[in-house]
């Protein structure tokens, strides 16, 4: 059995597996569990990112206003489902006045290293990059440097650093709707400073794995277990409607992560509900954020839908890995 090197979570959110489902994650019954309107100002909420906090959990999620401007917002839940989100956008404190200059702000994701909680997301700054901030309380919230040039999209941290460095994913873009997308590792000493990038994925051409063969992007956190790092990324297809998004998954070496152990040949889960099917840019399902618990091996998904609303899904560590090794490229 595989194990997660972690904490134990033992107020993580859970249902079981229904009986006689096949595939290797399961939705939460109630989706979606945040609604496009759960804010005064929002058209849709959803691509957003949770961690344990204190006695419950926070997070940042991507509010797009009712004008379809985009903006991060902190929330606060108890029980990991129900949300209460604040009514204005996070307002990052900097020394430096050019770097708080942004043309928006999407697609967070929150990784806890030693002492902060580190918020990556999709930050405007002549064209898409990747910010990089922390906080410690959720209050107040202190905005580094870009870590990259534009265009970058989807920069996810690793939990702890490699090799005595910071690392980091993210997925090279254009200035538009990106029609392509590969995932590249890099490394800093002070996470201000990138740099040793290395190729880790590549899309699929062809047919034999054709859910990923237009781009793919990392998701959340990469788990760490004793056989790998565990990531979750997002797959797309270009099809006569539009892109589809999937979601797949890889097991990374531990120490030299752009090496790749498995890789998903299929999906592990496809937008079949409506709610991830209909919505401002259907067809979607975007894993941003993981819950995980290491004495159980459960796995917690937080997932936009349609890029509007927020999902939840479930799924074990072993039942990932299982369904990856069997499926593998």
């Amino acid at each position: 059995m595989a194990k997660i090197i972690g904490n134990s979570l033992s107020n993580i959110p859970w249902q079981e597996k229904p009986e006689g489902y096949e595939m290797p994650i399961w939705r939460y019954k109630s989706n979606p569990i945040i609604k496009r309107n759960a804010i005064p100002s929002s058209n849709s909420i959803f691509n957003s990112a949770v961690v344990p906090f204190k006695d419950g959990y926070a997070g940042a999620f991507r509010c797009d206003s009712k004008s379809v401007s985009m903006d991060i917002f902190a929330g606060f839940s108890k029980d990991g489902v129900n949300w209460e989100i604040e009514h204005e956008p996070i307002v990052f404190q900097s020394d430096n006045i050019e770097i708080l200059k942004k043309e928006f702000r999407y697609d967070p994701r929150i990784c806890f290293i030693e002492d902060r909680y580190y918020i990556t997301w999709c930050n405007g700054y002549h064209g898409p990059t990747i910010g990089i901030g922390y906080t410690f309380d959720f209050k107040e919230f202190f905005q580094m440097e870009n870590a990259f040039l534009p265009f970058n999209r989807n920069g996810v941290l690793f939990p702890r650093k490699i090799n005595g460095k910071y690392a980091m994913l993210s997925r090279p873009s254009d200035n538009g709707h990106t029609p392509f997308g590969d995932i590249y590792y890099s490394q800093s000493n002070d996470l201000e400073y990138w740099g040793h990038h290395r190729h880790v994925m590549a899309t699929i051409p062809g047919n034999d794995s054709a859910w990923q063969s237009t781009k793919i992007g990392p998701g959340p956190i990469p788990i760490e277990t004793d056989e790998g790092w565990l990531l979750i990324y997002h797959g797309v297809i270009t099809t006569c409607n539009g892109f589809v998004y999937r979601m797949g998954c890889a097991l990374l070496d531990i120490n030299e992560p752009w090496k790749v152990k498995y890789r998903s040949k299929d999906y592990i889960m496809t937008p079949t509900t409506d709610y991830e099917c209909i919505g401002d840019v259907p067809n979607v399902i975007f894993p941003c954020a993981a819950l995980t618990d290491a004495d159980t091996g459960r796995i917690v998904l937080y997932y936009g839908c349609a890029d509007t609303v927020t999902g939840l899904a479930f799924t074990t560590v072993d039942t990932l890995l299982d369904y990856l090794k069997a499926n593998s490229l």
